[in-house]
């Protein structure tokens, strides 16, 4: 048994991770882009004392070329094609919730630190300490061409870009010490200079001259999420990142991962508390374990293997996914671009479990890769329990096959169970996000 506590955090990927759950009866489509129902969720999410809601973002219409009448095997039917910029709706999320951490995804390939740096620490400044930044290098190739390039920079060119930007970003929200703003009328005095500091950064991809015109974030800077599962993913993770948001379905899987990265935390000077790891969980759920199997069933018939498939094709590099059986196995794909642990997370699965391309692909289509748990709340709570106290993660990204009933019935029914079990929360510990995950604030580097 432990008495570690479980953090949850919920993926928000809106209208739904499962790619034809947008159309489920109870589904409410627009919750893409109705700031309404955001508010309604994050206030559900906020009832169930969750760390964190977490809004993924890409720069692109994912799969575009269907657009200008270019030949393709599907057809637009996945949803998540428009959706408000992250970092604005978190921003705007702030002054209706009170204690829940809410977390955007920029990217580290098209994007500047200084702005990022900017853009986080105003939102941290205006939610009173509960911003988060998950930081990606960028999977979908639409991205390059609506930045003055034709495909990706190689993977780890990007990840060396993104370590380099995080020091820059990391450097900027040390501009000010604390203190540094008397404001004293009677004086007139402002700013102490003594505690204001030039980054002058020179690095092989930025030169950033700073300091950032805002004052150090409450949280110190925001909490940074990294979703980095590859080699150099781990590494600049285990580094930099706060919280892991990562793709484990097996619990050796899980425990492996686990141990690997809290060892690399450590060998970076760190504390294996200082980074929680937090693997994707799509829970299925209702009253009973009938009504769970019900929901998943009713999504089920409504897969379409064309759309399934094509999340697949994105991951398999320079092979086209479209010639071979679709009942067949998966073949041996060129290493990708894109997604390097994502698509070994798949050929892995594929492998163990005997998998036909077609049962990869809804498999992806069904909970984009991520562990995938139908029954009532014991089942669920289960399963939570057994990877909380096998060591193999902090807690879980909560993904949902449409919104916002399972959200509400993960709420209602498995929330209480874990409580009931004393591994998760009944009220929040303090009211920043640092403080909830229990995650120290950073030293300012000339404090």
């Amino acid at each position: 048994m432990t008495s570690r506590q479980l953090k949850l955090g919920a993926f928000f990927f809106t209208p739904g991770s499962h790619s034809a759950g947008w159309r489920h009866p109870d589904a409410i489509p627009e919750t893409d882009m109705s700031f309404a129902h955001y508010v309604r969720m994050a206030q559900v999410a906020e009832a169930g004392k969750l760390d964190c809601i977490f809004f993924q973002d890409t720069a692109a219409v994912n799969g575009s070329a269907m657009l200008d009448g270019a030949p393709s095997p599907w057809r637009p039917a996945m949803g998540r094609q428009v959706f408000p910029e992250p970092a604005t709706l978190i921003a705007a999320l702030a002054p209706v919730t009170t204690h829940l951490g809410l977390v955007a995804t920029a990217t580290t390939t098209y994007g500047d630190p200084y702005t990022i740096a900017r853009r986080f620490g105003s939102v941290d400044h205006i939610s009173g300490g509960r911003a988060g930044w998950n930081l990606v290098t960028s999977q979908i190739e639409d991205e390059a061409l609506n930045f003055g390039m034709d495909r990706h920079p190689d993977h780890d060119e990007r990840y060396r870009r993104a370590e380099e930007f995080f020091d820059v970003c990391a450097g900027l929200w040390d501009s000010f010490e604390d203190g540094a703003f008397p404001r004293d009328k009677a004086s007139g005095q402002y700013l102490d200079p003594s505690k204001a500091h030039i980054l002058d950064h020179h690095g092989e991809f930025f030169r950033v001259r700073g300091p950032l015109n805002l004052p150090r974030a409450p949280q110190g800077r925001p909490v940074i999420s990294q979703a980095g599962s590859s080699e150099v993913g781990k590494q600049l993770a285990s580094r930099c990142a706060d919280m892991i948001f990562t793709a484990q379905s097996d619990l050796a899987e899980g425990q492996a991962f686990y141990r690997d990265v809290k060892a690399r935390a450590v060998a970076h000077g760190r504390q294996p508390d200082d980074v929680k790891i937090m693997p994707g969980f799509m829970a299925i759920t209702g009253p009973d374990q009938a009504s769970a199997q019900r929901t998943y069933d009713e999504l089920a018939e409504l897969i379409d293997d064309a759309t399934a498939l094509r999340l697949l094709a994105r991951l398999c590099g320079d092979l086209d996914i479209y010639a071979y059986p679709i009942d067949g196995p998966l073949p041996p794909l060129p290493i990708s671009n894109a997604a390097k642990a994502r698509q070994a997370h798949l050929v892995a699965k594929a492998k163990r479990e005997n998998l036909s391309i077609r049962q990869v692909a809804r498999y992806m289509g069904t909970s984009l890769g991520h562990q995938l748990i139908i029954g009532d709340a014991t089942r669920v709570a289960d399963v939570m329990q057994e990877w909380l106290e096998a060591g193999a993660c902090d807690g879980f990204t909560l993904m949902f096959p449409f919104y916002s009933k399972p959200l509400e019935d993960f709420v209602t029914y498995v929330v209480p169970e874990l409580q009931r079990r004393g591994i998760f929360r009944t009220e929040y510990e303090g009211r920043t996000l640092r403080e909830n995950l229990g995650i120290a604030v950073p030293r300012n580097r000339y404090g």
